[in-house]
């Protein structure tokens, strides 16, 4: 059995070889990447090869989730916390990191200061509902547990924005938000830490931060959320109707032209 499984991921490992490897995906990762191409590819073979449960993925889907890495040139090694491409239910999903978010938001040069944290025992949080400040004060415990989490920035032209979240508000929002959340394999069960700082980063950037299109573009395609949930979670529910207006008459009315002075110009 075990001689069976064991063969049958060698010979996925070698069809992702093969596959990333023809001319045509070749091509498509150098127009992403140019000559970092060859380097990023052989960390997707490596991906793979050190990955069981994604061995079980179809490795052409594996390679298009990949390339969505390479074309926001996110690496996607699971030791520096940029991307990921995980298998969910046997599907490879690409997933942005929290660092990967806050790398795309530093491209745009509009941030001087991008900062995510953890908030533990031994810390207060002060938030000011008129102002919408929030102040972090005293120092952790050692060996304290997280109580919160937070990203603060600042812009260039001064704007300043700090979100928190507690430990409690985070797992409620992926519950109802993030698809992986009940999966067998997810980053959620393995280091809660980094997606929880990642939903805060989230929270903050798409709500008060400048993005690029890149960016943009990059969380719609992150699979950690489900984006139309979080629109109908969030969006006004209630119908409105408009009363359509009158169409008014634009014509000018005629007017009775005034008899000229004889003999006279005629202005």
């Amino acid at each position: 059995m075990a001689n069976g499984l064991a063969k049958s991921n060698k010979q996925q490992i070698e069809r992702l070889k093969h596959a990333i490897n023809s001319d045509t995906v070749q091509q498509q990762f150098r127009n992403a990447l140019a000559r970092e191409a060859g380097p990023f590819t052989a960390s997707v073979i490596d991906l793979y090869n050190g990955d069981t449960a994604l061995q079980k993925c179809d490795p052409s889907l594996v390679i298009m989730e990949a390339l969505k890495a390479a074309t926001l040139k996110l690496p996607i090694n699971k030791g520096l916390g940029f991307a990921y491409v995980v298998p969910f239910k046997n599907v490879p999903t690409f997933m942005i990191g929290y660092k990967g978010l806050l790398q795309l938001a530093m491209r745009t040069g509009q941030y001087k200061f991008l900062n995510a944290g953890i908030i533990y025992e031994g810390q207060t949080v002060e938030r000011n509902t008129l102002t919408g400040e929030t102040k972090i004060n005293g120092e952790p415990k050692k060996s304290a547990k997280p109580l919160g989490y937070f990203c603060y920035m600042e812009l260039g032209s001064g704007f300043k924005k700090t979100v928190y979240m507690t430990t409690a508000e985070v797992t409620a929002h992926a519950k109802r938000f993030s698809p992986s959340w009940n999966a067998k394999v997810t980053p959620w069960k393995t280091d809660f830490d980094a997606m929880a700082l990642k939903t805060v980063i989230r929270q903050l950037i798409s709500k008060y931060g400048p993005m690029s299109i890149e960016m943009a573009n990059a969380i719609s395609t992150d699979n950690d959320e489900d984006p139309q949930a979080e629109i109908d979670a969030n969006a006004n529910g209630e119908t409105i109707d408009i009363e359509p207006e009158e169409e008014e008459d634009d014509e000018p009315e005629s007017a009775e032209e005034e008899p000229r002075a004889a003999g006279g110009p005629g202005y």
